[in-house]
């Protein structure tokens, strides 16, 4: 994608290089993002051979567009997954969130990362004209779960003195491409290899083991590890329950000390969220994010941006410039927790996947839970995020997730965007259409265009144009396509069939 994130000047192992041939190990991990990096840290620490595989640098995924929060708390509020998830299952989900950012502490420290790693409080405020009633129920039911919360009024935003709000301390932050490097470091003595910019097309399960296969070269293994964004080894099972949507973060310089550290988030809806980030000569980062929508239902980027800014200069007024301005995308599940564990239908593929917003504790959890089930061992969180888990109280959740497919598919027999792609401006995508055919038109700054078909091709849903990040966005499942057609995302792993 185009833009450039804060975290984006770390590298993380640099020395990959591409599939060279045939490679065979234990353990082949698919994704290099936080849970696939995880995920091989933990396996090597059991013993384990690892491969790392990605279609594109390691640890260049969505990871390197979090926010950095590292909150244990559902991301949707407790109180509702508690209407779903029931109290007991609830609060195994704080208890294995909590565990992943107590992990992230332990490995930081004993591997000695620097990564900005700190404990802080965190603040779950009043919104603007929102009614105080939510705090109170989400204090019932963060206190049902067993974590520790106080009750206040007042934030040390401007104007929020007399905003109802709950404190939660012990939450934390760090800076996760710094700490992915010293993973990948840590994992490389253990003899893990990592192999970059090698899409996989095709993972195998056969006669007791795997076999992913690339255009480079196979890798033949005992298990697979799929730790992509969204699954590239299943086709509806996990895809229905799962919606991805299109987050935005902007960072301003500040003074430093001129905001205490901590993590603060709002009730409205979408909810905006605020961290800090250690700078350099007494200068430091302020993180503002929010103005979520569901991928390739809105291209408007600049009109979000320009209300999170006016937002974030009404609550802290001493901000100075902005200095980054990136989007991610995140995986909504039904139930608000991941897969995570063995694929429907699978003997030795596992899964990581639908971090609904939480993607860096699900993919610390998910990676010693999935270590633990590869390795033969047993864990009380395995039912909470089992991928063939069918949650009854979220059917409708599910209908309203689901219903994107239905209206997208639709778009098909509407008219294209514009007349033809002799009307495009440079560095410009449309939707166009021919006869039967929608097409996905592109022209480059050297006036070429590109003639794609509009259809993923992972289930054949509708492309949408992002001209903030220049890709090709699917709204159904989140695959992400370059705009000269190649995948950026998962699921889809074919790129896009050219048009001529």
């Amino acid at each position: 994608m185009a833009t450039k994130s804060l975290w984006m000047d770390t590298a993380v192992a640099p020395q990959a290089i591409p599939l060279p041939g045939d490679e065979r190990c234990d353990v082949v991990v698919v994704g290099s993002g936080i849970a696939g990096l995880s995920t091989a840290y933990e396996l090597s620490e059991r013993g384990r051979s690892v491969i790392v595989i990605d279609r594109g640098p390691i640890a260049g995924g969505m990871t390197a567009r979090t926010s950095a929060h590292l909150a244990p708390l559902c991301d949707d509020l407790m109180s509702e997954m508690q209407k779903i998830k029931g109290e007991e299952q609830s609060k195994l989900f704080y208890e294995s969130q909590a565990a992943a950012v107590d992990r992230i502490e332990e490995i930081q420290k004993n591997e000695k990362i620097s990564c900005d790693f700190r404990r802080l409080d965190g603040y779950l405020f009043q919104g603007d004209d929102m009614p105080p009633d939510v705090i109170d129920e989400e204090l019932d039911a963060v206190r049902a779960v067993g974590a520790p919360v106080e009750r206040l009024v007042g934030v040390p935003l401007s104007g929020c003195d007399s905003r109802h709000a709950l404190r939660y301390p012990q939450q934390a932050t760090f800076h996760p491409l710094k700490y992915l490097a010293g993973i990948a470091e840590a994992c490389t003595k253990r003899k893990v290899r990592f192999f970059a910019d090698t899409p996989v097309e095709e993972i195998v399960e056969e006669n007791g083991a795997v076999t992913a296969k690339t255009a480079r070269g196979l890798i033949r293994a005992g298990h697979a590890v799929v730790a992509t964004n969204s699954s590239i080894v299943d086709r509806v099972a996990l895809h229905s329950k799962t919606s991805p949507y299109r987050t935005y973060v902007v960072s301003f310089a500040i003074d430093r000390g001129a905001l205490p550290d901590a993590l603060y988030w709002d009730t409205e809806e979408p909810y905006h969220y605020v961290r800090l980030q250690p700078g350099d000569n007494g200068s430091d980062f302020v993180l503002v994010g929010g103005e979520d929508h569901k991928s390739g239902e809105a291209d408007d980027a600049d009109a979000r941006f320009d209300r999170l800014e006016q937002w974030a200069r009404s609550k802290m007024p001493m901000l100075r410039d902005i200095t980054h301005r990136w989007s991610g995308q995140v995986l909504d599940t039904i139930d608000y927790a991941g897969f995570v564990g063995k694929n429907p239908g699978s003997e030795h593929i596992y899964v990581a996947t639908g971090d609904s917003g939480q993607g860096l504790t699900h993919g610390v959890m998910g990676a010693v839970l999935n270590a633990t089930l590869v390795t033969g061992g047993e864990s009380k969180w395995a039912e909470l995020y089992s991928p063939d888990r069918k949650p009854l109280k979220a059917a409708k959740n599910w209908v309203l997730e689901n219903s994107t497919a239905l209206k997208n598919l639709a778009e098909y027999v509407a008219p294209g965007e514009i007349g033809s792609a002799d009307e495009l401006e440079p560095g410009h995508g449309a939707i166009i259409r021919e006869g039967l055919k929608k097409i996905a038109a592109f022209r480059d700054a050297e006036g070429e265009i590109h003639r794609h078909s509009a259809s993923c091709t992972h289930l054949g849903c509708h492309l949408h144009w992002n001209s903030f990040e220049s890709c090709w966005d699917c709204p159904c499942h989140g695959s992400i396509f370059g705009p000269e057609g190649h995948v950026l995302n998962a699921p889809a792993i074919s790129a896009l069939k050219p048009v001529s």
